[in-house]
């Protein structure tokens, strides 16, 4: 089963942390993928950009498209990073999930079977 790893917290989450918390962290973070996507558990993923970066697309019920500047999301906590995981089950998801090295959170979604094209 294909599961999404949306991995997220707040932006400002490590601001507090020294430069070499910070480098020691993002080395266990690195460990972690490394060691995932060896054993073939991730398929893709990325860290994505700030979320100032980003650009929201609306579309409305009447055709009405509505862009704007920031994450559709409003809140503190905002996405950071995805991976598309292969496992046998939910609870295999969580337990991967549950060794992530970083304070965040982890939203783990079942993506649908077959091809949207």
């Amino acid at each position: 089963m294909k599961y999404m790893l949306l991995i997220g917290g707040a932006e400002d989450g490590w601001d507090h942390l020294s430069e070499g918390e910070q480098k020691a962290l993002y080395g266990r973070i690195t460990t972690w993928w490394d060691e995932r996507t060896a054993a073939g558990e991730i398929l893709e993923g990325a860290q994505l950009q700030p979320s100032s970066t980003a650009t929201t697309v609306r579309l409305g019920i009447s055709g009405e498209v509505t862009v704007t500047d920031g994450p559709f999301m409003e809140g503190k906590e905002m996405v950071g990073g995805y991976a598309v995981i292969e496992m046998p089950d939910l609870d295999a998801a969580i337990r991967m999930a549950s060794t992530w090295p970083a304070p965040d959170t982890l939203e783990i979604r079942p993506l649908m079977a077959g091809d949207m094209g």
